[in-house]
C-alpha cells in the first residue's frame, strides 16, 4: 500500500507569520510566530529561539493578531471532474476550498465515469496537482460504477492514493455488499464512508417529512431513512470490527445511536454539515432550491442535537458536502432541481457561528476542522508541529462580510446563505509555506 501523502510545490523561501494568536488543537492555543523553511514548519513559539528566525532573508508575514490555525481540513466534497466540468472542476473547486481556509479536500467519486479504478483516481491527483491549490485526496468508490452490486478493485484504488472508499450519493442498498466491503477496506486500514438514507423509504422525496412539507405540498424524506441505514451500518461494524464513517448526519435520533455505539467501543466516526446545524426546513418555505439537499434540512430539534453531538464528541468532524450545481439547474422547480450547495467558502464563518454562540470554543471549532478530520483519515496534515507540512490559514474571526455568491472562486453558487452577514474572513491560505489564497 503507498503511503498518504500527496506531493506538492514547496516554497525555497523562509517565511514567518508573526503577531497572531496560534491555536493548534491539542498543542498551542496562544500568541506565538510561525517559522517556515522549505515548505516545513520549524518552530512555533513566542519568542521564537531558532537562529534561522534573524536570517535576513526571512519573509515576514504580519498576522494582524489573527487566527494562525492548521490548514482545514474537508473529509466530503464533490469536484465534479471528470464528467461535470460545468458544474465545476478540480481546479476551480481547489480555489474555492483555499479561499474558504481549506488546504486538504477529499473528493467523492461520483463522477462521470465514476472514480471505481486507478486510472481516474490518477486523473483526478494530477489535476490537483496542475490546480496547486489545495492538496486533493479521492475517496474510491466501494462498488463498481456506484451501483451498489459488484464491489470495486479497492486494492488498486487504495495503491492510486484513495484515502477512503464511499459510493457517496447511492448508499450501499445491499447489506452483505457493505459488508464484504468493510471486511476489504480493513485489510488496507481504510475507512468506509457511507450515506446512510434508505431509498425505498426516501421514494421520491425532496425535502424533510414534516409539517413543512405537508403545508408546501411536496413529498417528504422520512427521518427513518437515515436512521435504519446508521442502525445497519453499526451493526455491521460491530460484526466486522471495522472503521465506518457516517456522512452528513442529519436527525436526532441518528445522534443518539452513534453515541450509544460510540459507548460501546465500535469503530465509528461521524460527520455534521454547516448548513445542517446552521438552518431547518423554515428555509424551504419559500421553494427555494438552494435549500434543497439531501439529507435534507430538519427541524429545530435536529439542529439541537447536532450541536450536542458536537459537544460530546458524538460528531467528530465538520464537513462542507460542498456539491456544486449549475444556475440552471438550480432555477428548476423544487421538486425536479438537483440535491446540494457548495460550502468551501462559507464553512468556516457558519461554524464560528458555533463560538459566538457559545457552544464550542474557537479550540474545539478549529479541531473539528483540521486535527479530527486528519486523524479519522490518516492524512499527514492537521497539525502545526515542527516538522510538518506549513499547511496554515490565517483568519479574522471577528470581521463581519455579506456572503455574496457571484464573488464565489466555486463555478457554482447554489447556496442558502446568499445575503447573510456572518462573522470570520479567511485572510490568508498557505498550502507547504506557499500562499495560494491572499485577501489581506
Amino acid at each position: 500500500m503507498t503511503k498518504k501523502t500527496a506531493q506538492h510545490p514547496t516554497s525555497s523561501h523562509l517565511l514567518c507569520i508573526q503577531g497572531g494568536i496560534v491555536i493548534d488543537p491539542g498543542h498551542v492555543n496562544g500568541r506565538a510566530d510561525v517559522l517556515i523553511q522549505d515548505g516545513s514548519i520549524i518552530e512555533v513559539g513566542f519568542p521564537l529561539t531558532n537562529p534561522l528566525c534573524q536570517d535576513s532573508s526571512v519573509t515576514i508575514l504580519e498576522a494582524n493578531g489573527w487566527i494562525v490555525a492548521p490548514g482545514l481540513v474537508d473529509l466530503h466534497c464533490h469536484l465534479r471532474e471528470p464528467g461535470f466540468e460545468y458544474k465545476e472542476t478540480i481546479a476551480t473547486g481547489a480555489a474555492s476550498a483555499v479561499a474558504g481556509g481549506f488546504t486538504t479536500i477529499c473528493c467523492m467519486p461520483n463522477t462521470q465515469p465514476v472514480n471505481d479504478n486507478a486510472a481516474i483516481t490518477k486523473f483526478m491527483l494530477a489535476k490537483g496537482q496542475e490546480a496547486g491549490k489545495a492538496r486533493v485526496f479521492p475517496i474510491g468508490a466501494i462498488t463498481r460504477k456506484s451501483e451498489g452490486e459488484e464491489l470495486a478493485d479497492i486494492g488498486e484504488l487504495v495503491e492510486a492514493g484513495c484515502v477512503a472508499i464511499s459510493d457517496d450519493g447511492r448508499p450501499v442498498m445491499n447489506s452483505l455488499v457493505m459488508r464484504r466491503a468493510l471486511e476489504y477496506a480493513k485489510a488496507f486500514g481504510i475507512p468506509v464512508v457511507d450515506h446512510c438514507e434508505d431509498l425505498h423509504l426516501t421514494d421520491g422525496g425532496c425535502m424533510n417529512e414534516g409539517m413543512v412539507s405537508t403545508e408546501l405540498g411536496m413529498p417528504g424524506i422520512p427521518d427513518a431513512s437515515e436512521e435504519v441505514m446508521v442502525a445497519r451500518n453499526l451493526a455491521l461494524a460491530a460484526l466486522t470490527g471495522v472503521h465506518v464513517h457516517l456522512a452528513h448526519l442529519s436527525t436526532a435520533r441518528s445522534v443518539e445511536l452513534v453515541r450509544h455505539a460510540k459507548g460501546q467501543g465500535l469503530p465509528v466516526s461521524a460527520e455534521v454539515c454547516p448548513h445542517h446545524f446552521s438552518i431547518t426546513e423554515e428555509a424551504v418555505r419559500c421553494y427555494n432550491s438552494n435549500a434543497k439537499m439531501n439529507p435534507p434540512l430538519r427541524t429545530d430539534e435536529d439542529v439541537q442535537a447536532l450541536k450536542q453531538g458536537l459537544v460530546d464528541g458524538t460528531i467528530d468532524v465538520i464537513a462542507t458536502d460542498h456539491a456544486p450545481h449549475a444556475l440552471q439547474e438550480k432555477q428548476l422547480e423544487f421538486d425536479t432541481a438537483p440535491f446540494g450547495i457548495v460550502g468551501f467558502e462559507t464553512a468556516l464563518p457558519l461554524t464560528l457561528r458555533l463560538v459566538h454562540e457559545g457552544v464550542l470554543s474557537l479550540e474545539q471549532a478549529i479541531d473539528k476542522l483540521t486535527r479530527s478530520p486528519a486523524q479519522l483519515f490518516h492524512l499527514p496534515v492537521g497539525s502545526l508541529q515542527p516538522g510538518t507540512h506549513a499547511d496554515i490559514v490565517v483568519f479574522d474571526p471577528n470581521e463581519e462580510w455579506v456572503v455574496d455568491p457571484t464573488q464565489f472562486f466555486s463555478k457554482s453558487w447554489n447556496t442558502p446563505f446568499g445575503g447573510w452577514t456572518v462573522k470570520g474572513k479567511v485572510k490568508m491560505t498557505l498550502v507547504e509555506g506557499k500562499i495560494v489564497y491572499d485577501a489581506r
